[in-house]
């Protein structure tokens, strides 16, 4: 009888043990799978997220001015900028300036004062080169006036009084043609300084031709490799692959020879009695949407030939048995299946067009430059990296965005299949 019980103890204590190796097992599985990512996951972080990271911050960061005018900030943020400030803010921009000029901080303090006013870039060094000068709360400011008259004017008081955190939206709002007045009101920049709503419109008004383009060239010669042998497939997909293995730089080199005036384009039309005088093919928007769209080609033809390749020919068939006209067979049969590699071709070209830099900059005219063209104006020659960052982090927004578009269609594509 007391066998019973020592029975059922033996079996529930061997059930836990036999759990407990399988949870160990288990975590021993998930720590390899670690150990296997880790290398990966570790690069990621450091070439992808940290970066796109430090471009974010560096979109809403402004620490010039309190760096260098700490004392100033200080006594302005009590200030209501309606008229000029207390002779307190003039003896503390005296004492700032003296160490900023010794510190070597002015230099940047005048360039991120000049983003706000024209000339302030000028007035600051030419009154960091007078310093010092008398600091005493009741005669800074006839020697800050006495140096330069802009110093009794109230819009660059105004200037570094709204300037004065640490963090601050104007990249960003200039990026959207957008400006704070001097109270911190937002509001549309003037027309002559409004450029960058148009330029974000040209991107991505381009990335859509170029990706519409690519599509109608790509769809029909995909279908047509789906459907032939696989010897004869192999080879139409190597041909369609021989552009990857030529440098971006050599293409867009082809495309000048191909296109010019001379060129053997212009030369077959004019020999073909198409044309009586050469086409401008060159530095416009006809030549930078041509070398894109060649250049983006294979990213539309592939996943849209590995979903083809998996479609069964078979469905078409059963369709015009039934009485289906061919083209309604192909239309309401076939290209349903193939949604799903013409999202993700068109995304794929339409996110990878919008960044290109170098074949608008060497193929197209002032009109068509992109937002990359002036992200690295900004980057390389204005030295202006908070305008350049957020022109980055809008343009990787709209890359999100499209990316859950994508996402949503996916899923709405695959909640239908399942029904």
């Amino acid at each position: 009888m007391n066998d019973e019980p020592t029975s059922t103890t033996a079996t529930a204590a061997s059930q836990r043990q036999l759990k407990q190796e399988l949870r160990r097992a288990e975590m021993r599985k998930r720590a390899s799978a670690l150990a296997l990512i880790a290398p990966l996951a570790l690069f990621l972080l450091v070439v992808f997220a940290v970066p796109i990271a430090a471009l974010l911050q560096r979109a809403v960061s402004s620490p010039e001015i309190p760096n260098a005018l700490p004392q100033t900030v200080a006594v302005l943020a009590k200030w209501d900028r309606r008229a000029l400030p207390p002779d307190a803010a003039y003896s503390a921009l005296a004492t700032d300036l003296a160490t900023a000029r010794q510190g070597n901080s002015a230099g940047e303090l005048a360039r991120r004062l000049n983003n706000e006013i024209s000339g302030y870039r000028s007035l600051v060094i030419k009154t960091a080169r007078a310093m010092p000068v008398d600091s005493d709360a009741t005669h800074a400011r006839e020697a800050l006036i006495a140096i330069d008259p802009r110093w009794g004017e109230l819009p660059y008081w105004q200037a570094i009084a709204k300037n004065g955190s640490r963090t601050t939206p104007f990249f960003l709002l200039a990026s959207l043609d957008l400006q704070q007045d001097n109270f911190g009101n937002i509001h549309k920049a003037p027309p002559e300084s409004a450029i960058f709503l148009d330029i974000f419109g040209r991107t991505l008004w381009i990335g859509a031709l170029t990706t519409g383009l690519a599509l109608l060239i790509a769809f029909p010669l995909a279908y047509w490799a789906s459907t032939l042998p696989a010897r004869q497939a192999n080879l139409v997909m190597i041909c369609v692959l021989i552009p990857f293995w030529t440098s971006v730089l050599v293409r867009i080199a082809a495309w000048v020879v191909l296109l010019q005036q001379s060129g053997l384009v212009n030369t077959g039309l004019m020999a073909l009695g198409i044309t009586n005088a050469p086409l401008a093919l060159l530095f416009n928007r006809t030549g930078v949407t041509i070398s894109m769209v060649h250049i983006l080609l294979p990213f539309m033809i592939l996943p849209l030939y590995s979903v083809m390749k998996a479609i069964p020919p078979t469905y078409q068939r059963a369709a015009i048995s039934l009485g289906s006209h061919p083209f309604a067979a192909f239309w309401r049969v076939y290209v349903p299946q193939t949604y799903a590699g013409i999202a993700a071709g068109v995304l794929l070209v339409f996110i990878t067009a919008i960044g290109y830099y170098i074949t608008p900059a060497l193929l197209g005219g002032p009109g068509d430059q992109m937002v990359s063209y002036y992200i690295a104006y900004f980057t390389n020659q204005a030295v202006n990296w908070g305008m350049a960052c957020a022109l980055g982090a809008l343009l990787l927004v709209a890359t999100l965005v499209l990316y859950a578009v994508y996402q949503r269609i996916s899923k709405t594509n695959a909640n239908a299949n399942v029904r």
